[in-house]
């Protein structure tokens, strides 16, 4: 691997058992496994850890042998079942064990999001999992950071002057290119950077643009950047998400004082949330890739061509939203519309008691509860509203 991705790409084969003894050596990480099992002395944690990474050689072996069975935990734990729907790809795609992808999906959570994907992918016959990029904003411990690119991350740079993100986007284009191409990899990336709040999912034209900055070409167009990535757009519908409660909270804390900002223990609690929340049904649908009708807009300008990708990528990922009872009964709630053919008396009293849970977790200063409660049915509602716009 050329050395000019360093500074953000995953580990690659014979740096991973490095990585790992330095893993093991850090305090912080001690201490976090020393809580999952405390009864253990530390030099037979470490003793058995080490045994059970024997044969670990690259980040993909290292997700099969140790995030698999955890990410299959979570889903047994905290979910009613994870289901893919990859119809649409595999018709398409007859050479799957040598076509690579670049996900581009909306965002629910932020670490299993990709996570959940990895598993389904491997369940499903694929040959490789994604590589994923990460906000450094999250790597907030150094054993975050290691964990992340032993897990196929690579870093995603925040909160940088506009030269500093010009630069470091082409970077980052450059490498996800080359990860496809070169590499072999699969690649997983949000739509938008930072999950949408409202569950609004809209894809950012500045995304698109990255990712057309850094193909093989260097005199190539726009569209054979993005042709080379073979861009799948891709819908993640959580039945209930488990940060909704948090992300209510956020909005009334910008209400409240325009100048308010997450902070990092913030970001932890996201985390954490997310991960060991109830989400209800959790289902994955592959729309077609994107190389099937980019070429119909090639002959747009320039910015009107990323506006329009993104606006027909939006249309496919609303399009295939899963969609749940909490969907319609929320929009009800909202608009005052009947959609009760698709829930039942029980659903809406399971849905009351849970959004009755949910803002009851939520502890801040001059509580809204009227605020609070129309921003989570908003969460729940969007996805219906954008599904039936997809529709008409």
């Amino acid at each position: 691997m050329t050395n000019e991705f360093d500074e953000i790409r995953p580990y690659e084969k014979g740096e991973m058992k490095q990585a790992f003894e330095e893993l093991l050596a850090d305090r912080q990480f001690s201490a976090l496994l020393k809580g999952f099992v405390p009864w253990l002395p530390k030099s037979i944690r470490n003793g058995l850890l080490r045994l059970a990474f024997t044969g670990v050689e690259t980040p993909l072996d290292f997700q099969l042998r140790f995030m698999k069975p955890i990410v299959w935990y979570f889903v047994r734990k905290y979910s009613d079942g994870l289901t893919f729907d990859d119809s649409q790809l595999s018709t398409l795609n007859s050479q799957l064990s040598t076509q690579r992808f670049t996900f581009v999906s909306n965002h629910r959570d932020i670490v299993l999001d990709s996570a959940f994907l990895d598993v389904l992918l491997n369940k499903h016959g694929y040959p490789t999992t994604v590589e994923i990029g990460i906000g450094d904003n999250l790597l907030i411990y150094p054993w975050i950071k290691r964990l992340v690119r032993m897990n196929k991350a690579f870093t995603v740079r925040r909160g940088l002057t506009a030269h500093e993100m010009m630069k470091s986007s082409q970077l980052m284009s450059r490498y996800i290119h080359y990860a496809v191409t070169q590499k072999k990899e699969n690649i997983w990336i949000a739509q938008r950077e930072g999950r949408a709040k409202d569950s609004d999912d809209r894809t950012q034209e500045s995304v698109l643009k990255m990712l057309a900055m850094g193909g093989s070409v260097s005199d190539g167009s726009s569209v054979d950047s993005l042709h080379e990535l073979n861009i799948v757009p891709l819908t993640i519908s959580y039945e209930y998400d488990p940060c909704d409660y948090l992300k209510a909270q956020e909005f009334q804390q910008k209400r409240d004082n325009p100048a308010f900002k997450k902070s990092k223990q913030d970001d932890l609690d996201n985390m954490r949330t997310g991960i060991m929340g109830y989400k209800g049904r959790i289902h994955y649908h592959c729309g077609f890739p994107i190389n099937q009708w980019i070429d119909e807009l090639k002959d747009l300008p320039k910015n009107d061509f990323f506006k329009a990708v993104a606006q027909r990528m939006d249309k496919v990922i609303h399009s295939n939203y899963h969609l749940y009872p909490c969907n319609y009964i929320a929009l009800d709630l909202l608009e005052k519309t009947d959609h009760s053919q698709n829930y039942t008396s029980a659903d809406v009293q399971r849905f009351e008691e849970y959004l009755a849970g949910q803002l009851a977790k939520i502890k801040i200063p001059n509580k809204d509860e009227a605020f609070l409660r129309e921003r989570i049915l908003t969460m729940y509602a969007n996805p219906l509203r954008n599904y039936l716009a997809a529709h008409e």
